[in-house]
Parts: C-alpha cells; structure tokens; sequence
C-alpha cells in the first residue's frame, strides 16, 4: 500500500480529514459506508503511476472526520468535497466514488459543475423509489441494533459477512481492516446506508451536465443498476470489470484504476 499525505480541512460540520498525493491531475475519491478513505489503500499506486492525484476524503461521520449534528443526507456528505479542494488550492478536479461514494461525487457534480472536471460513478442507486425506500428503512432498522456484543460477537459478525462477500478473493488482513475502518466511524453506525437509500439519484443523473463515466463490474450486487444508470443516460459510458464484488477496488485495482486514466485521458 502506498502512503498519501494526511491532513484536515475544516469544514460545515467540523473537522475533515483526507489524505493527498503531493502532484498529479486531481481526484477526489470518496468511499463506501461503512468505511473511510482507506478504503483506496491499494489503488493509490497505480493512479499515482497514471500521473494522478488521488485525494481521498473521509466522509462526515466516518473515519477521523467530525460527524453532523443530524441524520445526514448525501448533500450534506458532498459539502466536505470544496473545503478539501480550497484548502490544497484545487480549482478543478475529477470526483469519483465507490457505491455511497459514487452517490456523493454526483451530487458534488451537480451543485458545482463548476468544479468537476469529470465524474466518475462506482456505482449508482438506480431503482424504483418504493424499493430504494425499502431498503433504506430494512437497512436502518437492522443497522441501529448494530453495537457492542459480549465477547466481541459483533466484530466476528461483521468479519462474517465482509468474508463472505468476498467469496475467498480478499485476504484475511484486509478484511481485518474493513471491520476497523467500520468500527472507528464517528457517527451513527446506520447513516451511510441510510444515506445512500434515500437519495433519489435519478434525479441527479438526469441533471449531470459534466463529462461522466459509470464504473460498474459484474460481480457487484448493485451491478444491474449500473447497466439501468446507463439506460437512463446512453451518453455516459458505461464501463464494466469482470467479476469482483463489493471490494472490486482491492480485487482488481490496476483494472480499477485503468479504467479511471482511460476516463480522465478523454477529458479536455
């Protein structure tokens, strides 16, 4: 893994932590819940080798960032994006995100066209409403039992599931760290996903006036939605890895990170 120079900025709901490679084009990178910016740990490299400036923000709420003092909604995450990029002196930058990421850097997108050079979407939320809502409150109510169990029993729950997401194709180490990065959020363990289900990003994606990609692979279980954001929009290209799961960025993260060079070489 390479290391990235960390730092905060300060920001709407207080302090914003991040991390930054020292030259290249910018790129925001902005993660899943229930994670943090390490999340792009092993695609740091190969964006560096590029020629990119990956810049890896943790969210409000997660990581070492300061949380709201509400249930935030995805407009409120995208307001951590501009105070980062003003205080490395950034006009312009590519936004990318993975899965809730990806929900984010739209929305960043389309409250500051002005600011993004390009978008690239890790994922996206494209579904009939009565079923994102559905979810959005199946996930909350299952997501606020989240707590401390004795013996731990709900760190080895969480290892569980991300082991079995990964099907064998993650080693053991890195799923270690999937269940620290969840567990070392500030807020609330349910906001992210609650977040994520309850933001109509039909509606952003209709909006978009910025240069876009869709970044999809087809292992992922939101991949189907992928293929509808490209329906929706037949004018944003829609590029799909093969195989991976949720954690495609460290299944194949040179794949990963060629898609996004490929994406920024075509931008003006």
């Amino acid at each position: 893994m390479t290391a990235l120079h960390r730092a905060y900025a300060d920001g709407p709901f207080g302090q914003i932590h991040f991390q930054s490679a020292a030259e290249g084009v910018p790129l925001v990178l902005l993660h899943q819940a229930v994670m943090h910016s390490d999340q792009f740990s092993n695609v740091f490299a190969p964006l560096i080798a590029h020629g990119l400036r990956p810049i890896a923000i943790d969210m409000p709420g997660f990581g070492m960032s300061d949380a709201t003092a509400h249930v935030p909604g995805i407009a409120d995450f995208a307001q951590v994006v501009l105070p980062v990029l003003d205080a490395l002196g950034i006009d312009r930058a590519v936004v990318g995100g993975h899965h809730t990421g990806s929900l984010v850097a739209t929305e960043t997108a389309v409250r500051h066209p002005d600011r993004v050079r390009g978008l690239v979407m890790g994922g996206t939320m494209v579904m009939p409403d009565a079923q994102r809502l559905a979810m959005r409150d199946s996930f909350a109510e299952r997501e606020k039992k989240f707590g401390p169990l004795p013996g731990g029993q709900h760190m080895v729950e969480l290892f569980a599931t991300r082991e079995r997401f990964a099907a064998g194709t993650v080693d053991l180490a890195r799923i270690s760290e999937y269940v620290t990065q969840a567990l070392v959020a500030r807020g609330p363990y349910w906001y992210g996903h609650h977040a994520a289900f309850d933001y109509d990003h039909v509606a952003a994606i209709r909006a978009l006036a910025v240069p876009a990609m869709i970044l999809s692979n087809s292992g992922d279980m939101i991949h189907e939605a992928a293929v509808a954001a490209h329906a929706l929009r037949p004018d944003i290209p829609l590029v799909t890895l093969p195989g991976g799961g949720i954690d495609i960025v460290d299944q194949a993260p040179q794949a990963w990170a060629d898609a996004i060079a490929d994406f920024v070489a075509t931008l003006p």
